[in-house]
């Protein structure tokens, strides 16, 4: 959430900032017309509040001179239906002004690349080298059920389209990647590892910023009003919610493993088979909680704790910036860790690395005091997904696939795999 003092004081700032994101203008136009309804009743509330004590204090003294005191009663009651009918409508207003406010993105980052969609993004750098493949690459999927890895057949079956069932060593080599993530996170980098609840209350969800902007792509409960999360990023970002905490408990790491449930929506074709699209997936995701002097620092020593997982696996990725057409709804500034898939040859998102600044803290209530008699001020949030597993196994599968079918395991998994270190049909 945006500050409100900044649209009040920079509204070009702000108008020029959802320009560049490609959103309509009106939003604030709005927004500034409610803020300015809502002042201009504050200021008639106050101006009756004080004329009404002004006559509160006179009647007293009117009885003690033995004067008709009827007349400032009849004014106080006046005054009470006015000051109430506007309190009413002030209400009213504030309420709307605070909803429209949570409809702002986030004010994109002076660093963040200027750019109307994703064709815009700009490449960071490069790491890895693809794997020498002198045969045709097959798609993951072709591999997946040749070797017995994933059912995406009776997944369909019992779940619908975009569920699937991992199966013997399948299912093994997806705990070895979660497992691999979260002692890479927890025992090189520093996180504490959460286990958190996969289902939330709609606050929760307003605090990262889900709701209300993207309430149609969520999982909800029919008679429970909880949702089922789209990332660990939801419970873990609002484990502070409504806390203050001291500088000497920042920065926070910590990493969580969860599933994810998203409501995805795409058409048919390659960009959507196999572990491309799904709705239920895997992830181990990272959440720093900084000050605001740190967190651009911190944003690039996530970012590193997430490439570290492909530079394991011996995977070719490549970084990107996202520009401000294609920045999520609460970043600032972001990042895409994107893995080559030859089978399906494409660069395959794995992982997000966002700085929100002060956006989730501010809609969560999320402080620290800076010094112990300091006035408590916002946090910085980041996150990063280090990394989604489905398109990590696609990735995995494509790269390390051999001529006669089989998948080398990668040598950073074995570990976790009691020694296999080859998938055979």
């Amino acid at each position: 959430m945006l500050d409100y003092r900044l649209l009040r004081s920079e509204p070009d700032l702000v108008r020029d900032a959802l320009l560049k994101r490609g959103y309509e203008t009106e939003i604030l136009d709005a927004w500034l017309a409610l803020d300015a309804r809502w002042r201009e009743l504050t200021t008639q509330v106050e101006a009756l509040t004080a004329e009404q004590n002004r006559v509160s204090k006179e009647i007293p003294q009117r009885k003690k001179a033995g004067e008709d005191t009827e007349p400032l009663l009849a004014q106080l009651r006046t005054l009470k239906a006015q000051i109430e009918q506007l309190e009413s409508e002030k209400r009213v207003v504030e309420h709307e002004r605070e909803a429209k406010l949570l409809l702002f993105p986030n004010m994109p980052h002076a660093t963040t690349p200027v750019g109307k969609d994703a064709s815009e993004n700009v490449e960071v750098r490069r790491g890895g080298q693809p794997h020498p493949m002198p045969f045709e690459p097959k798609p993951h999927w072709e591999l997946a059920e040749s070797l017995g890895l994933i059912d995406f057949e009776r997944g369909a079956k019992v779940g619908g389209s975009g569920f699937h069932f991992y199966t013997g060593l399948g299912a093994r080599l997806e705990r070895a990647l979660i497992n691999f993530m979260l002692d890479l996170h927890t025992r090189e980098h520093g996180y504490t590892e959460i286990f958190p609840p996969f289902l939330v209350r709609p606050e929760i969800m307003v605090g990262t910023g889900q709701l209300p902007k993207f309430d149609e792509e969520m999982y909800r409960c029919a008679d429970d009003p909880l949702y089922l999360i789209p990332t660990a990023e939801v419970p873990v970002t609002n484990l502070y919610r409504e806390e203050i905490l001291s500088a000497d408990q920042l920065p926070i790491y910590l990493a969580a493993y969860s599933p994810c449930f998203r409501r995805e929506a795409g058409a048919a074709g390659k960009a959507t088979r196999g572990l491309l699209r799904l709705h239920q997936f895997n992830k181990v995701e990272l959440v720093k909680v900084t000050t605001p002097e740190t967190s651009y620092d911190e944003h690039e020593k996530l970012l590193r704790d997430a490439e570290t997982v492909l530079q394991r696996l011996e995977l070719p990725y490549r970084i990107v910036a996202l520009c401000t057409g294609d920045l999520g709804f609460a970043a600032a500034k972001c990042y895409d860790l994107e893995v080559w898939s030859p089978g399906v040859q494409m660069w395959l998102e794995v992982s997000s690395c966002s700085n929100f600044e002060a956006f989730q803290a501010r809609r969560a209530n999320i402080r620290y005091r800076p010094e112990p008699t300091a006035k408590p001020e916002f946090v910085h949030t980041l996150n990063a997904s280090g990394v989604a597993t489905p398109r990590l196994m696609a990735a995995i599968l494509e790269n390390y696939q051999q001529e006669d079918g089989s998948v080398v395991v990668p040598e950073a998994l074995r570990a976790y795999m009691d020694g296999v270190s080859v998938l055979k049909p």
